[in-house]
């Protein structure tokens, strides 16, 4: 029998929902609101998509959910588990201690409970300090039924993962919740892999409620799919691995958009365009994948260093609220009350869209002109067709004209030609090419690990190999079938501080679904 794909992307205006065949080929995609119970949007998309396709719930063999339910729950400071942090690094690193430089209002809502142990490495994996055991016990002990996770975060962990290892499997018996391991989430940048570390053991508890819910959805449609999560660099994990690195889900939403662009258009190499209800977000195509970002990134006022897309994102979409005459433009929007606030659906809000439809660019069926003053009304086109430009000038690797597909259900605001801009490309399913990516199925697993080397070209193949190898691993605990699981990329650079015999290694394979 054939095996239907479901591919859902929760946005913060719109949830986006597309059935795809064995071909991935779009047989069905709607739009739905996003409501303020995200599990509540995601079921009523479900719904709507299954309806419009006439597909049998139970010939749905695979479903995926991008969300940035994550996301939200850093910059709004809510739904975060209370976090215990073990930094190995006594008495070198007490100097700056977790946490520093954070919101005051976003550490209280990860909690207090931070240690500094004995422990780490030097840069050329020589022990920094022995592991002292029983101050883990004693650590364990204070925190004891008063945190929801763990992060352990160690000194030059990404040389010798040994110390996080057994501190991880004592925190595991000492207190049974689940333990976010530095070595596993960032690179080198001891205060930004401790943040991205315990923010993956803060969401962890927030992943799971969403994934409880997404389950029961699929559960009582009927729909027999295993679930999978969208990751951040376009590509799939499966539910359990997702559980445990619910940090990788962060920025899923942009690159589902542009896995989903490539997909429809058949475009390999061209910027992304998604414009949403909110904002537009502009990332790179290359080879069909998105372009990673290569700088330390900013999540609700954090330092992280863990992989991330990049993507430029600029308060613009559908239900920007225009003010001044045309000639303040956001970055506030009435988000998924366009339908209700918009002056063209009998609101009092002027917005992008009411702009888009007064000019004539855009046209939505059962709706009528908006009486908007013909001088705002162009003003505020201008101004649109300036951040648009402005924003694609910004991304483009060069001054020539590059092509650019434009996707996301805000689409309809975007002026027909933008100056730099060599091909303007509309595909089929516009609007809904997020949920197309989330349901296109590639799976991946990254590892980046510092290698001692003795300088030959045998001992940097081994390390190389050794690195491809658990990239492979981690493609398979994420649900790639291990048959189809190739390593598409080995790059090796010096490592910083080091006496040149190191080096660090990113490998990256990637694999289809398995059955």
């Amino acid at each position: 029998m054939t095996g239907y794909r479901i591919g859902i992307d929760v946005g913060g205006t719109n949830t986006d929902a597309v059935i795809l065949d064995e071909d991935l080929a779009v047989l069905a995609s709607v739009k739905r609101p996003t409501t303020a119970d995200t599990g509540e949007g995601v079921a009523d998309a479900i719904d709507a998509v299954l309806a419009a396709s006439g597909v049998d719930p139970a010939r749905i063999s695979h479903a995926m959910l991008g969300t940035t339910h994550c996301t939200n729950a850093i910059v709004e400071r809510r739904g975060l588990g209370k976090v215990g942090i073990l930094r190995l690094g006594a008495p070198a690193t007490t100097a700056v201690p977790p946490l520093e430089g954070w919101p005051d209002d976003l550490s209280r809502a990860v909690g207090e409970h931070v240690h500094l142990l004995a422990g780490g490495f030097e840069v050329d994996g020589r022990t920094l300090s022995a592991l002292d055991e029983d101050a883990v016990r004693a650590a364990c002990d204070s925190m004891r039924g008063q945190v929801d996770a763990v992060a352990v975060v160690g000194v030059f962990s990404p040389v010798d993962e040994s110390q996080e290892e057994r501190v991880a499997e004592i925190v595991a018996s000492e207190l049974g919740v689940p333990v976010s391991r530095s070595a596993r989430i960032g690179s080198l940048g001891l205060l930004e892999r401790e943040n991205a570390t315990v923010l993956n053991a803060a969401l962890m508890q927030t992943l799971k409620q969403m994934a409880t819910g997404f389950v029961a959805a699929l559960r009582d449609r009927g729909i027999p799919a295993t679930p999978y999560f969208g990751q951040n660099d376009g590509t799939l994990m499966q539910l359990e691995y997702a559980l445990e690195f619910p940090v990788l889900t962060i920025g899923c939403g942009p690159t589902n958009s542009i896995r989903g662009a490539a997909h429809l258009s058949g475009a390999t190499d061209a910027l992304v365009v998604d414009i949403g209800g909110t904002t537009t977000d502009i990332g790179v195509l290359v080879e069909g994948f998105p372009r990673q970002s290569a700088h330390a990134v900013e999540i609700g006022g954090i330092r992280t260093n863990f992989r991330m897309p990049d993507v430029l994102s600029v308060g613009l979409g559908g239900g920007t609220i225009v003010r001044s005459g045309g000639a303040s433009l956001g970055p506030d929007s009435v988000g998924y009350r366009l339908l209700q606030e918009g002056l063209a659906f009998g609101g009092g809000t002027l917005t992008a869209t009411d702009i888009a439809l007064r000019v004539g660019a855009a046209q939505i069926a059962g709706i009528a002109t908006p009486d908007v003053d013909d001088a705002v009304a162009r003003t505020a086109w201008d101004g649109i067709r300036a951040l648009l430009e402005d924003s694609v000038d910004r991304m483009k690797p060069s001054a020539a004209p590059v092509p650019v597909i434009l996707v996301g259900g805000g689409g309809i605001i975007a002026p027909e030609t933008l100056d730099g801009v060599s091909e303007l490309i509309r595909p089929d399913h516009f609007g809904a090419a997020n949920a197309v990516g989330a349901a296109l199925g590639d799976v991946a697993g990254q590892v980046e690990k510092i290698y001692r080397v003795d300088g030959t070209e045998a001992g940097r193949r081994a390390a190389r190999e050794d690195a491809s190898r658990d990239a492979v691993e981690r493609a398979r605990l994420a649900g790639a079938a291990p048959s189809t699981i190739e390593v598409i990329a080995v790059e090796e650079l010096p490592a910083a501080y080091s006496d040149g015999q190191q080096v660090l290694i990113r490998a990256r394979a990637v694999g289809r679904l398995a059955d």
